[in-house]
């Protein structure tokens, strides 16, 4: 098996690949996509509570995780995102917990989840704010730093 092969010239040189583009984003885009997976990701936490009838951390990192990504996708580097992330979060899981309060309520004393949603939301929130557990600040906690944490890595 014979090739013919010429090595290069010594003055011949390989140019260097370009630097890859730095990720700009839509700001405004990304936090609107971003409050959006932080209401949808946080109705599913709270469904998924009721369901079980158990709370999991897992799953509030996991709001925090899709709340980040969709975020620094969308918004590319900007230094804000990782903060408003974690913002976002805890709204995410608090809405989860809204849910699934509501959902235990509906089903002990008989009245709409879109009641309680609606008109009932203030005694709603009072009731759940009077019994919150620490092991909920923990979740909030634990959502709250994964989306930190994803958001600052996923931006470099």
């Amino acid at each position: 098996m014979s090739q013919n092969f010429t090595p290069p010239a010594p003055d011949s040189y390989t140019p260097v690949a370009a630097p890859a583009p730095v990720r700009t984003g839509n700001f405004g885009l990304a936090v609107l996509a971003a409050v959006g997976t932080a209401l949808v990701a946080g109705a599913a936490y709270g469904g998924i509570m009721s369901a079980i009838s158990f709370q999991i951390g897992y799953l509030a990192a996991g709001v925090g995780f899709a709340v980040a990504l969709v975020a620094v996708r969308l918004g590319g580097r900007n230094p804000v995102l990782p903060v408003l992330s974690a913002v976002l979060t805890l709204a995410g899981v608090y809405v989860g917990y809204l849910l699934d309060m509501a959902l235990a309520v509906s089903e002990h004393e008989g009245i709409p989840v879109s009641e309680l949603l609606t008109t009932e939301l203030v005694n709603l929130n009072r009731f759940y704010i009077d019994n919150i557990d620490p092991i909920s600040i923990l979740f909030y906690a634990i959502g709250a730093y994964a989306a930190f944490q994803t958001a600052r890595k996923s931006a470099n």
